[in-house]
């Protein structure tokens, strides 16, 4: 007879271990899912491996449990749950609830003990019990009918304990993982255990004594007097410990597996769920469950379409066509980074090597183009001579600025958001996918053109977002000379302050020992320097820098091991992987991506040059490596001051605000001078800094508890603070609850050039996520319209650069600053230029400010 088989899962912990294991995902909505995804694919692992007959659920009910009445710091000290984790609560129980899979979970007890009464009740001859989690203290639940499976590296890699591996890998048995807990603690949940006893010495106690009371019953036999010591001394918080690790397991719960069989699970209600996360790759591996279900019934039916691929070989008849009619639809395909062709109207399909007999269409200023990811498009024909004109319309950057919130723009997902089309696998191949999409162009320019339109967005469509392509394009190709040298001195100058930290902080240590080494640092921190612990992990102490911060004025070897780490990134990251990213012409050709960000930022990636470091000199001086092309040119920086904070002033029409930027304030020092109620010219260093923390994090929703910690102060002194900033500054109090306002009325915000950005977080009932989609809300607008500006700017500069036939050119765009080549006899003209469109590239309620600088490289000239 057939074994039946039970899976347990703890799904906060397998939750928690998928949203870490995982890159931040979310719906075009703006939803984050990746938590979720990484759940679904483990349940979709078990059910492909496993084939269980009955699935269990177990979460956390509450923060406060039986134990805390025990120990009042169980648990203290562990960091609130990311709102974006705590969002995927909800969506993960609905997608279970379709799976048939019982949601258990009860008030003062927790997911384990849920676990450990579950498989009590069930193990047995006829029913093998297998638990699913990423918490250790689960191994004391292994028996001869129940096994433990635990979450490792990643969200597929586990080890899978029986009674033979815990022996094999702990030398226990599963009641001396209990014992194991009382003399070690476990610093996830702050269970104590005794001071000085790590895994190792715990073992080594247990594999002689066998349990935690046979330790005590012999503490005269314990060699090493420092760890006798310590055992006589927190005798009680050993056995106090061991009780926190106990699972209880005769909690109040009913289980009825008859009404949790995995046979019973709702297909089509896993379809929607799945269609409304965007789970669109897991849709077709639900046919391989436990049950072969056909969930895929009713789902992207197929079509027949009949598209007959003609490859183009010189056709003489085609190129005519195209330009009697006036219009061109085409779309480049790309294998890795190499175009293999392009298909174009009719379905044909034009071999690389035969583009260049489009030259003439692609640069007539009378035939209209749509396309497909045009940068690609500009790149390529720009490297092969040919200009390409009257570009009308690219269906990436249309989907984007309908949706920007999306992780990709396929176009699958268009033809099927815009011209209502999807199929499976009755396509061949990319140029069939790719003929579809042209034929079908059209259709989607007129329906996407309506949105845009209708959002009134046809200004950020047509003026900002489509010109951007090709000054984007431009910049890549151009590049930013790097000078390998100067990187290399600068990597040699560093190593030898890295070396000199190395030696300074093995004098303060006593000894040498591997400063990368967590474990090592925290033997020398907490062990021979007798630091408070601040934490501990399952590996042992805490180091990472939140913990050192802590410990910052405790002993001198704290501030040379923050400086030390930072030394080593700045070496390893940046001056060895910029010189990495030097091609052949000198030059470093980063990636500016126009569809990424949901603000409508752009971003650099391959490498990322938005990212240098400029907070200490170390990293400013990683500029002096970035030069000009020639000695004719100059690098000129042109930077906005306080754009954020001027967007604020203008949308929310604050008084205050706008009468201090028109009299050209010091800004921080205006509101220091507000909140704290004292004149401005008896406003400290300490109070304008403060001022300033409360200025830029006021948009992101700062409360008083963050303002706190970044202040370090008391949460009554931070709510003094806040209280004080909105009573002077009531336009942006009514600013911020205006804009939560709207994005509830409307599902979304705009910024001044009208560009949205859905918020569905906000209307929901999970406070969590209602209060992650508020922060959205009230800073959208204002980050997403400094966005828009910074491009505005960008047109315009790179139009009048070219326009007026100017040498000096567009380089770099950093947040809010633009780099610039400049031409040594074009100088004072084009810092004037520079500086003229930038300051009125809109106009405001309040002047915009650039600052323009130069030099004979990036550094000199910031």
């Amino acid at each position: 007879m057939k074994k039946e088989k039970l899976v347990i899962l703890d799904c906060n912990s397998l939750l928690n271990r998928a949203f870490y294991a995982l890159p931040p995902m979310a719906t075009s909505k703006g939803q984050p899912t990746g938590a979720v995804y990484g759940f679904t694919t483990m349940l979709l692992k078990i059910y492909d491996e496993i084939k269980p007959d009955y699935i269990a659920a177990a979460f956390d009910k509450t923060k406060i449990t039986f134990r805390h009445k025990e120990y009042a710091d169980y648990k203290a000290g562990r960091k609130k749950m990311p709102d974006e984790l705590a969002a995927q609560f909800e969506p993960a129980k609905e997608l279970l609830n379709a799976f048939n899979i019982g949601i258990f979970e009860l008030e003062g007890y927790e997911a384990d003990d849920i676990i450990g009464t579950i498989s009590k009740k069930y193990e047995s001859n006829d029913l093998e019990v297998i638990i699913y989690t990423g918490d250790r203290d689960a191994l004391q639940l292994v028996s001869d009918y129940t096994k433990v499976v635990i979450t490792k590296k990643g969200i597929t890699e586990t080890d899978v304990f029986d009674k033979e591996l815990l022996i094999e890998r702990y030398g226990l048995n599963p009641e001396g993982i209990i014992d194991l807990k009382g003399l070690m603690g476990d610093s996830s949940d702050n269970i104590p255990g005794v001071p000085g006893v790590g895994e190792k010495t715990a073992l080594k106690l247990l594999h002689e004594y066998k349990t935690l009371e046979n330790v005590f019953n012999n503490i005269d036999s314990i060699a090493g007097k420092k760890l006798k010591e310590s055992l006589i001394q927190y005798k009680e918080q050993a056995f106090l410990s061991k009780r926190l690790a106990s699972i209880e397991r005769n909690v109040p719960i009913d289980v009825d597996l008859e009404k949790i069989k995995t046979e019973d699970y709702d297909a089509m209600r896993i379809k929607d769920i799945f269609s409304k996360l965007e789970f669109n790759s897991l849709i077709n591996r639900i046919n391989n469950m436990h049950g072969n279900k056909d969930i895929n019934k009713d789902i992207n039916k197929e079509t027949s379409f009949n598209l007959k691929i003609k490859i183009y070989n010189g056709e003489s008849d085609y190129i005519k066509r195209i330009k009697e009619e006036k219009i061109f639809n085409f779309i480049f395909l790309k294998s890795d980074k190499t175009i293999e062709g392009m298909v174009a109207d009719d379905e044909y399909f034009v071999p690389e090597n035969h583009i260049i007999d489009f030259k003439d269409i692609f640069e007539s200023v009378h035939i209209a183009k749509n396309t497909y990811s045009a940068k690609l498009v500009y790149n390529y024909l720009s490297e092969k001579g040919i200009e390409l004109n009257n570009l009308t319309f690219d269906a990436e950057i249309a989907a984007y600025i309908l949706n920007p919130s999306e992780s990709s723009y396929e176009i699958e997902k268009i033809l099927k958001s815009y011209v209502g089309i999807s199929f499976n696998n009755n396509l061949n191949d990319n140029k069939e996918i790719a003929a579809l999409f042209i034929d079908n162009l059209n259709n989607i320019k007129e329906n996407m053109l309506g949105e845009i339109n209708k959002y009134g967005m046809s200004k950020l469509f047509y003026e900002v977002e489509m010109p951007l392509i090709k000054v984007l394009s431009n910049m890549e190709l151009r590049g930013f000379k790097v000078n390998e040298q100067t990187l290399r001195e600068i990597g040699f100058k560093l190593s030898e302050e890295i070396d000199k930290l190395t030696d300074e902080i093995y004098n303060i240590a006593g000894e040498e020992f591997n400063i990368n080494s967590p474990k090592q640092l925290g033997v020398i921190l907490f062990e021979k320097l007798n630091l408070p612990v601040v934490k501990k992990t399952k590996t042992g102490y805490s180091t990472d820098a939140e913990v050192l911060d802590e410990l910052y004025d405790k002993n001198e070897i704290i501030e040379k091991i923050l400086n030390y780490r930072q030394l080593v990134k700045l070496k390893s990251t940046y001056i060895d992987g910029l010189i990495s990213c030097i091609s052949e012409d000198e030059k470093i050709h980063s990636n500016f991506n126009q569809t990424v960000t949901a603000t409508g930022r752009i971003s650099s990636t391959e490498p990322n040059l938005q990212n240098i470091p400029i907070k200490m000199e170390q990293g400013r001086k990683i500029r002096k490596a970035f030069e000009p092309s020639s000695e004719e040119y100059v690098i000129l920086s042109a930077d906005y001051s306080q754009i954020e904070l001027r967007v604020l002033a203008h949308i929310s029409e604050d008084a205050n605000l706008i009468d201090a930027f028109i009299n050209n304030q010091d800004i921080h020092k205006r509101t220091a001078s507000e909140v704290f109620d004292i004149p401005m010219e008896e406003v400290t260093a300490i109070q304008r800094s403060r001022a300033k923390a409360i200025n830029f994090g006021i948009v992101y929703g700062l409360g008083d508890y963050s303002l706190s910690k970044d202040l370090k102060i008391s949460r009554k002194e931070a709510k003094i603070y806040i209280d004080n900033y909105f009573k002077r500054y009531e336009g942006v109090r009514k600013y911020l609850d205006t804009a939560i306002e709207e994005g509830r009325k409307n599902g979304y915000v705009k910024t001044i050039l009208n560009r949205i950005r859905y918020i569905p977080e906000i209307n929901s009932n999970n406070k969590t996520l209602r209060a992650f989609g508020e922060r959205l809300a009230m800073n959208t607008p204002i980050q997403g319209s400094a966005a828009d500006i910074i491009k505005i700017a960008m047109v315009n500069v790179d139009r009048r650069l070219q326009n007026e036939g100017l040498k000096s050119r567009l380089l770099l765009q950093v947040h809010d600053e633009l780099v610039i080549e400049v031409y040594k006899d074009e100088l004072k003209y084009v810092s004037e230029l520079v500086k003229n469109e930038m300051e009125s590239a809109v106009k405001l309620s309040v002047p915009l400010i650039a600052d323009v600088k130069w030099g004979n490289d990036w550094y000199e000239a910031k």
